[in-house]
């Protein structure tokens, strides 16, 4: 999580290029993203907004595609304000600054979507899968290459030294016990993923722009009901099935009824879905997962009390009915 400015700067940043004047500004504890941060602005007229700041020099494309959609009269993502400039974004010290509206609402993961709600996203991302790219901004949105590094950096891991010597962590320790107890699992999802992933670079797939992240943590209900999909931090052109697999997919152990799926592909519409991409997105995603907690937790001893939370959400993922369950049954199902 990003900290770099103090809250006084953060204030003085949104006065300067927003003309918004602030009362209280709240970090919140949210997403997983090691490099941003956000917080909550409510300024002296008691209108509340949505602050995020971001390392990343590529994250004014995510911002490109949400006006893209925006434009083509998807109504459920949330436009960022505009700066005094007429910006989406500004520039700060080597930082993004993004300023929404703030919405008051659950997300998927704390929140069962109604009926209608489970079509409206059914609806929504088939639009989005349909929207037309211009080659300028396709440009750049990074593309599906398949690639195998995080699944590279997963076998590294096994061995390294930390196989003889882990940090001296306690959450590193347990980490480190849980994933040799778990390394049969943990290498038939690399090897599994690897070999889909060459199959699927010698298919002429058609890229669609997809989220990449559409699981229950970005998408807000909000008090009305409204759905809404957010954090676009990271668009790919890829197969639709990138998208897809999160639907019935089971991160965080939601989204994982039959009968959602169901309502989904009653607003997305018919459509052939390939089985392999789906298997392949649904091992390679938990191959990134297990990269990322990885190299948070076993590489380094940085993140304090937000560790030991890490470290359940990694054990999660291996319960019944969780990710890597589903990443199996979808698997033995193709046969």
């Amino acid at each position: 999580m990003v900290q770099s400015f103090t809250s006084q700067r953060i204030v003085d940043y949104l006065s300067t290029y927003y003309g918004l004047e602030v009362a209280t500004l709240t970090l919140l504890p949210l997403g997983a993203d090691m490099n941003a941060s956000v917080y909550k602005a409510e300024a002296h007229d008691e209108v509340s907004y949505f602050v995020k700041l971001k390392r990343d020099h590529h994250h004014d494309i995510g911002i490109a595609v949400v006006e893209l959609l925006h434009n083509a009269g998807i109504q459920q993502i949330i436009l960022p304000i505009k700066t005094t400039d007429g910006h989406l974004t500004q520039r700060v010290g080597g930082f993004t600054l993004i300023v929404y509206p703030f919405v008051e609402g659950q997300d998927g993961f704390s929140r069962i979507l109604t009926d209608e709600q489970w079509i409206t996203l059914g609806k929504t991302l088939r639009h989005v899968h349909e929207i037309e790219v211009p080659l300028s901004m396709q440009h750049r949105i990074r593309r599906e290459t398949y690639s195998s590094k995080r699944r590279d950096f997963v076998r590294s891991l096994y061995t390294s030294s930390l196989e003889v010597e882990p940090i001296s962590d306690e959450v590193a320790r347990k980490l480190w016990a849980f994933m040799n107890e778990n390394s049969s699992v943990i290498h038939r999802l690399i090897d599994r993923a690897e070999q889909l992933a060459e199959k699927l670079q010698n298919q002429s797939a058609n890229f669609v722009l997809c989220h990449s992240d559409i699981h229950g943590g970005n998408v807000l209900i909000d008090g009305n009901n409204a759905l809404y999909i957010v954090d676009w931090d990271d668009p790919i052109m890829a197969p639709k099935e990138r998208d897809l697999m999160f639907i019935g997919g089971g991160v965080a152990n939601v989204w994982n009824k039959p009968y959602e799926e169901e309502l989904f592909y009653k607003g997305y519409g018919k459509t052939e879905v390939n089985k392999e991409a789906l298997v392949y997105y649904r091992h390679e995603r938990i191959v990134e997962d297990i990269a990322e907690y990885g190299q948070a937790l076993l590489l380094t001893t940085a993140g304090g009390e937000d560790r030991a939370e890490m470290y359940q959400h990694f054990i999660a993922m291996f319960e019944p009915n969780g990710v890597v369950d589903i990443a199996f049954k979808t698997d033995e199902g193709m046969t």
